[in-house]
């Protein structure tokens, strides 16, 4: 183990001493998704969507009735270790099945989801958030990946996928209650690398409201991210990551702000935010975070930050002008952290690989 630590920091400084590559040789060095890499991903959803147990449940218990197992309090979402991870991989099958229509496990996979996706399912998950002392219910992680999925059923004109979209409308339609009602109340942006983190779970949002043309959802959410991020300046970048990190605070704030401002605002208000990006200066934030036990299941969270730190340098790299020098700055680090990050999804251990791949695949078919 301390040689893979060894060897990680020993690459850390390679990557800080190399000159860096033009923009066009980074781009063409980008990982190509292919349907391998599908039916790998897929398996891993496969194996765990249905599969009860181990389970970590986020559960209030009223009285002792309801002390009850997983597929009983959430028979749409029970599997993958937890209700977000069950449900991000719920996602990352549907956009699989839309990127290789010809995948061939799509039979398998379609027979899962019709299962799991029936009307009768998700009518028992919204009488769930309905019961007392449950408002605080996978806010806002499980919230965002939630309305993700319905985001890729608006996009895709597919029969199944038109019933699963009918079939989840009345979730959707509670999960976009909570939102309205809850970040008016939200004083304080949460700023953390894990599942509570309001960029995140705004932008995720965000996506959605836009493809279901929700524009009192747009509105607010447009409000609350002027609120409680466009003042902000010099993000302590050095400070990252924290132990148990799958979000780098930074970059998930600046992913958010650039679906919300206009482009040259956010040019403005991004060299502001991370000034030394620029000059390549913020050394910490840019090299993939050291995993030193993936059978941990806090520590193996960092794989996951690799991955979405890359997804968020690629879309605030689009974002920027071809000659801002933060720009390929950026493209070369989210190379380097997904090099580093899909070496390490197929560890052998539940606790990485019953969410991993969700990630991987969100960050490998942006734009698809």
């Amino acid at each position: 183990m301390m040689k893979r630590v060894a060897a990680a920091f020993a690459a850390a400084l390679i990557f800080c001493n190399l000159p860096a590559p033009t923009l066009m040789a980074v781009e063409k060095q980008e990982e190509t998704f292919t349907k391998e890499m599908a039916s790998q991903f897929a398996g891993m959803a496969m194996r765990c969507i249905e599969k009860e147990f181990p389970n970590k449940l986020d559960h209030v218990m009223n009285n002792e009735k309801e002390v009850l197992a997983p597929r009983t309090l959430h028979p749409a979402f029970y599997g993958c270790f937890d209700w977000h991870s069950s449900v991000h991989a719920h996602w990352m099958l549907i956009r699989l099945l839309k990127t290789f229509p010809d995948l061939p496990e799509a039979a398998v996979i379609r027979g899962a989801l019709s299962r799991n996706l029936t009307a009768a399912n998700v009518l028992t998950e919204v009488q769930y958030l309905g019961q007392a002392d449950r408002q605080s219910f996978e806010r806002t992680y499980g919230w965002a990946w939630f309305l993700k999925l319905v985001e890729e059923l608006y996009r895709w004109d597919d029969p199944e996928g038109k019933a699963w979209l009918k079939n989840l409308a009345p979730l959707e339609e509670a999960m976009v209650e909570r939102y309205m009602a809850f970040l008016p109340k939200q004083t304080y942006a949460i700023r953390a690398g894990v599942h509570p983190n309001t960029a995140f779970g705004i932008a995720f949002a965000l996506d959605y409201a836009r493809a279901a043309n929700n524009k009192p959802m747009e509105e607010l959410l447009i409000q609350r991210s002027l609120f409680y991020f466009s003042g902000d300046r010099d993000c302590p970048a050095g400070w990252e990551p924290g132990g148990e990190d799958f979000f780098s605070p930074c970059l998930m704030e600046a992913d958010l702000m650039q679906r919300v401002l206009k482009p040259q605002e956010f040019i403005r208000w991004f060299h502001a935010f991370l000034p030394g990006m620029k000059a390549g200066e913020i050394r910490g934030l840019m090299e993939p975070a050291v995993v030193t036990d993936r059978g941990d299941g806090k520590l193996v969270h960092l794989d996951g930050l690799n991955l979405s730190r890359a997804w968020c340098m690629k879309r605030i790299a689009a974002a920027l002008p071809k000659n801002d020098g933060a720009r390929e700055y950026l493209l070369r680090a989210a190379r380097v952290h997904t090099e580093d990050a899909l070496k390490n999804i197929h560890s052998g251990q539940y606790a990485g690989e019953h969410w991993l791949a969700s990630f991987a695949a969100y960050l490998l078919t942006q734009g698809k």
